[in-house]
């Protein structure tokens, strides 16, 4: 049987620096119609740091829609249509001050396929050199170095909430052996 579903009328409802939202009539395979609210997003770049003695480098960095601060491997969104990686590179240094020699694609991560059409990619860094970060003006963050070992219990206990940190963390993970 076909899936696929088929758009046949999008009205945008709000288009914002971040996001923007929308209301599709949706032909379904079955031939009739439903609604379809839409989350537009410009996807995500996330990065596992790894340094040569297995420890990975997070960031603490206050959610406002939990109203909590949250333990998440560096990321961010995208700039217009920059090539992902770049983004990576970009987000690292940033973020915790990095540079890396090598990077690994860990693939990529919808985080809320239901309504949103948001992808996250996710990279494995090494061979870090460490410099000044330099957060963007808004963006407020506490660099924590833990062993890879201790983040996936962290993961596994509950205390890591984040997906794209709990996917990339157990990836990294299951890569080097640990899983």
């Amino acid at each position: 049987m076909d899936l696929t579903e088929k758009a046949i009328n999008k009205q945008y409802i709000f288009k914002g620096r971040i996001i923007n939202l929308r209301v599709d009539d949706a032909l379904l395979p079955n031939g009739a119609t439903a609604k379809r609210e839409i989350v537009e997003h410009n996807g995500g770049i996330s990065v596992v740091p790894l340094d040569d003695e297995g420890n990975v480098y997070l960031v603490e960095q206050f959610r406002y829609p939990y109203s909590e601060v949250v333990l998440e491997i560096p990321a961010g969104k995208r700039d217009g249509n920059e090539e992902p990686l770049e983004g990576g590179k970009r987000e690292l240094k940033e973020e915790i001050g990095a540079t890396a020699q090598n990077y690994e694609f860990l693939g990529e991560l919808y985080p809320t396929p239901g309504y949103c059409g948001e992808i996250i990619y996710m990279y494995l860094a090494t061979g870090l050199t460490f410099g000044e970060s330099c957060p963007d003006e808004d963006e407020f963050l506490n660099v924590k170095k833990l062993p890879l070992k201790k983040a996936v219990e962290m993961v596994l206990s509950g205390d890591i909430k984040d997906a794209k940190t709990q996917t990339a963390l157990l990836k990294v993970a299951i890569l080097k052996g640990m899983l």
